[in-house]
C-alpha cells in the first residue's frame, strides 16, 4: 500500500478484502457492477468477482433490502450499498422493522449479519433529495448498530467490524471524504464498534464528531491552537452504539465541551452526546452549558452559498469554541 490513500481507494481495497476472504459474501445495489457505484467506490470488483458477487439490481431499494435481510438470516454475509442515503427512506420497514428486531424477537436463534453502505451529507450541491444526513433516525433504533469514519483507516477498520458483527449495521460515508487522502495502519486493523478515539490531545475545550465533521474540528483545532486554545478532539466513530464515556472522560479533563454534528439540530444525535454527559458525573466538571454546531432545520438548497450558509464548517466550530471559552471568566485571566 502507498503512504497515502485515498478513502475511495481504501474502501475499494476493503471491499475486495473481503469478498476475497469470505466466499459467502456479495455486494449488491444500483449500479455497484458495470458503473462501478456512483461515487466509484466498486469499480472493477465485478470484473473480478463476477456478476454472482457483485449485483446491479433494480431501482427498488425496499426489494434488494429485503433480499438481502433474507440471505443474511439464511447465512450469507450481505453487503448493500444505498446510492445516496436519502434513499435509505425507501427500506425503512425492512430495516426498522425486520433486520432491527429479528434476532431479538427469535432469542437469538436468527440474526441479521447485513451491513448498509450509503453515501451521506451536503457539500456536493446535490439538493434537498441527495443531501440529508439521517443517521439519527437509525440512532434512535435498538437492533441497529450506526458508524461513520472519517478517514482511510477508519474506513477500513470500521468496515472489517462490521462484517464481523452479527447486527445490522448501518455504513455512513460522507460524500466529500472520497478524494480525501491518509495512510493505513500496517498491519491492518479491525476496530471495535462503539468505541471512539482521541484524535488530537488537548486541555482547553472538548469537540466531539464524527465522520466529515470530525476532520472539521481537526482544521478548526489548528486554527485554534494559532490562538493558544489547546482542542482536544473525539473521534466518536461510532453513533450507535455510543461511547459517551471517552467524551465525559475528556470533558472531566477540559470542563467544556463543544458536539459537532451535519444533521440537522432539532433531533440530531448530538443532543442525545450532551444529555448523557450532562446526566453523568461529568456534569460536575463542566464549567458552563455545552454547545452544538449543526445543520440548519431546513431543507439542503441547491445554490452554493445558501448550501454552505446551513452547514457547520471549521468556522464555525471556531466561532462556537471561543464563545464557550469567551463566556468562562478565568481563560484569559
Amino acid at each position: 500500500m502507498p503512504d497515502a490513500i485515498t478513502f475511495r481507494e481504501a474502501m475499494t481495497a476493503v471491499l475486495r478484502e473481503t469478498l476475497a476472504a469470505n466466499e459467502e459474501a456479495f455486494l449488491l445495489g444500483e449500479d455497484v457492477g458495470v458503473y462501478g457505484g456512483a461515487f466509484g467506490v466498486s469499480r472493477g470488483l465485478v470484473e473480478e468477482f463476477g456478476t454472482d458477487r457483485v449485483l446491479d439490481t433494480p431501482l427498488s431499494e425496499a426489494g434488494f433490502t429485503g433480499l438481502a435481510i433474507g440471505a443474511a438470516v439464511m447465512g450469507m454475509r450481505p453487503i448493500v450499498e444505498i446510492q445516496f442515503s436519502d434513499f435509505i427512506t425507501h427500506c425503512m420497514d425492512q430495516l426498522v422493522n425486520q433486520a432491527a428486531k429479528m434476532r431479538y424477537m427469535f432469542g437469538g436463534a436468527a440474526s441479521v449479519p447485513l451491513v448498509l453502505r450509503t453515501p451521506g451529507g451536503a457539500g456536493t450541491g446535490a439538493a434537498a433529495q441527495h443531501s440529508q444526513s439521517l443517521e439519527a433516525w437509525f440512532v434512535h433504533v435498538p437492533g441497529l448498530r450506526v458508524v461513520m469514519p472519517s478517514t482511510p483507516a477508519d474506513a477500513q477498520g470500521l468496515f472489517r467490524a462490521a462484517m464481523a458483527d452479527p447486527n445490522p449495521v448501518l455504513f455512513y460515508e460522507h460524500k466529500l471524504l472520497y478524494n480525501t487522502k491518509g495512510s493505513l495502519p500496517d498491519p491492518p486493523e479491525t476496530y471495535e464498534i462503539g468505541r471512539a478515539r482521541c484524535s488530537r490531545e488537548g486541555c482547553d475545550v472538548t469537540v466531539a464528531a464524527a465522520g466529515l465533521m470530525h476532520n472539521y474540528a481537526l482544521e478548526a483545532a489548528d486554527t485554534l491552537a494559532a490562538q493558544n486554545v489547546d482542542v482536544e478532539v473525539i473521534n466518536l466513530l461510532s453513533l450507535a452504539p455510543m461511547d459517551s464515556d471517552r467524551v465525559c472522560e475528556s470533558v472531566r479533563k477540559t470542563g467544556r465541551l463543544v458536539v459537532v454534528e451535519e444533521d440537522v439540530r432539532t433531533g440530531g444525535w448530538g443532543g442525545e452526546l450532551i444529555t448523557r454527559v450532562t446526566e453523568s458525573a461529568a456534569f460536575y466538571a463542566l464549567d458552563r452549558a455545552p454547545a452544538r454546531v449543526a445543520g440548519a432545520d431546513t431543507p439542503i438548497p441547491y445554490n452554493k452559498r445558501l448550501e454552505a450558509s446551513i452547514r457547520p464548517s471549521p468556522e464555525r466550530i471556531v466561532e462556537a469554541v471561543t464563545q464557550v471559552l469567551a463566556n468562562d471568566p478565568g481563560r484569559y485571566v
